[in-house]
């Protein structure tokens, strides 16, 4: 285990294990878009309570990984790049699937994937240089939930077309906004050697 102050100047114990409650709840939120869609499609795209539930889940379970991570001292190595990994994931499948039905427009997912590669190419230069993965930050939660909303309306209230609209610009602009917020976190750890967890 190692301890570490970060640049936000909190310092929190990192551990290497794999093996741990929170890191079981981020994997399996990256598995939750299969059922999902399945269910989305066996249902002829109708909003079921099983369906319901499971995105209820991939909510509640990317609070609750850290909630666990925090509360048994579980924070990992593994565990801050599985967190925001299976975030990455779930939205890319879900919004992939949205394309493909036609309910989002194209340009939004290539926002997406450009702005989740750059975080992930990001990390890995990180990981590279120095030995270990920076913790995402909270403005890149805030635009997740957001863009769980905006899904959550196309799919089910296509008829609020003012507020898909919305929700669609204001997912871009927190997109974007995390991803400056990443650069400059980049800038200060690679070329200032900041210390992080």
């Amino acid at each position: 285990m190692t301890e570490s102050k970060n640049i936000d100047g909190k310092i929190i114990p990192v551990k290497q294990e794999v093996f741990t409650v929170a890191n079981a709840i981020s994997l399996s939120r990256a598995l939750i878009a299969v059922p999902i869609l399945f269910l989305h499609h066996a249902t002829g795209k109708e909003a079921t309570w099983m369906i319901i539930a499971f995105i209820a889940y991939a909510f509640v379970s990317d609070y609750l990984d850290g909630w666990f991570a925090r509360k048994m001292n579980q924070v990992t190595e593994f565990g801050k790049i599985a967190d925001p990994l299976a975030d990455k994931i779930c939205a890319v499948i879900l919004f992939a699937y949205a394309v493909i039905i036609d309910i989002i427009p194209a340009f939004f997912l290539i926002i997406l994937i450009i702005r989740d590669g750059l975080i992930l190419a990001g990390s890995l230069m990180i990981k590279k240089k120095r030995g270990k993965y920076a913790m995402s930050v909270i403005s890149g939660k805030v635009a997740v939930n957001v863009l769980a909303i905006y899904w959550i309306f196309s799919f089910f209230f296509p008829e609020k077309e003012q507020t898909i609209h919305f929700l669609m610009c204001l997912s871009i602009i927190l997109l974007l906004y995390s991803l400056g917020f990443y650069v400059h976190r980049f800038f200060l750890i690679q070329k200032k050697g900041a210390e992080f967890n």
